[in-house]
């Protein structure tokens, strides 16, 4: 493991990274809550490539005392890179690194699972925002913790409000504009990010969608098949 300080609107962002093999630059963009270890259990692995995992600010050991947005986390992976003279040939994102990863333009893009489309929110869940906002000036911190989506429980506030920035962002522009290759993995059972708006993001891109048994991380269960599409997919650019 290795450690890069990237300089950022006139912050330090210690950026913790792991790099690895040889030949063409691919990254490795990990979702929300969790961490480069989970990317390289999958495809660490993975022959023929120089593989590059990288914590994001405020997980795993990159940490992050600012409030960001998905733009700021794609400006500041855009410098690190730069830095470490990594070269944006391949990127693979899952779920909210699937934004990143897209804003970054990539020559291949992939993406598992990706975040960016808003989906209706249970009536469950919409009564429970409710019931927040109606209790909130009697509880301040204390009640947040005891309605919080567990994507954000426990965090710091500083984190907390960067979920808020990019929990609800309808991304359909940001991927309609995205006008290179291609190629989306996708878990059956996900219910994080669902089927549903994997086949929209596929055809908002042109991109060919792979439907494959599992849940949110369905890609754990399948990196051989993943790596080897890639790789075809890299070979026609």
């Amino acid at each position: 493991m290795a450690l890069r300080k990237v300089v950022y609107k006139g912050e330090e962002f210690p950026i913790s990274y792991e790099m690895m093999g040889e030949g063409p630059d691919i990254i490795f963009l990990h979702g929300w809550g969790s961490n480069k270890e989970v990317m390289k259990s999958a495809f660490g692995k993975m022959d023929g490539f120089r593989k590059l995992f990288i914590d994001m600010p405020g997980f795993g050991k990159s940490p992050n005392d600012a409030v960001l947005t998905t733009q700021d986390y794609a400006n500041i992976i855009d410098r690190f890179l730069e830095d470490i003279k990594v070269s944006k040939e391949i990127i693979v994102g899952h779920s909210f690194g699937g934004k990143v990863a897209t804003l970054l333009q990539p020559k291949l893009l992939v993406l598992l699972s990706s975040a960016g489309i808003v989906e209706k929110k249970p009536l469950s869940v919409r009564m429970k925002i409710a019931l927040f906002k109606l209790l909130k000036p009697f509880g301040g911190a204390k009640i947040r913790e005891l309605f919080v989506s567990k994507d954000a429980k426990g965090v710091s506030q500083n984190m907390y409000e960067t979920f808020k920035n990019v929990v609800d962002e309808d991304f359909r522009p940001v991927f309609e504009r995205y006008d290179k290759e291609a190629i989306l993995f996708w878990g059956k059972e996900d219910r994080a990010t669902s089927l549903k708006s994997g086949k929209e993001i596929a055809k908002l891109l042109g991109a060919k969608l792979y439907e494959l048994d599992g849940d949110h991380y369905f890609f754990l269960r399948h990196p051989k098949f993943i790596e080897r599409t890639i790789k075809e997919s890299y070979e026609k650019l």
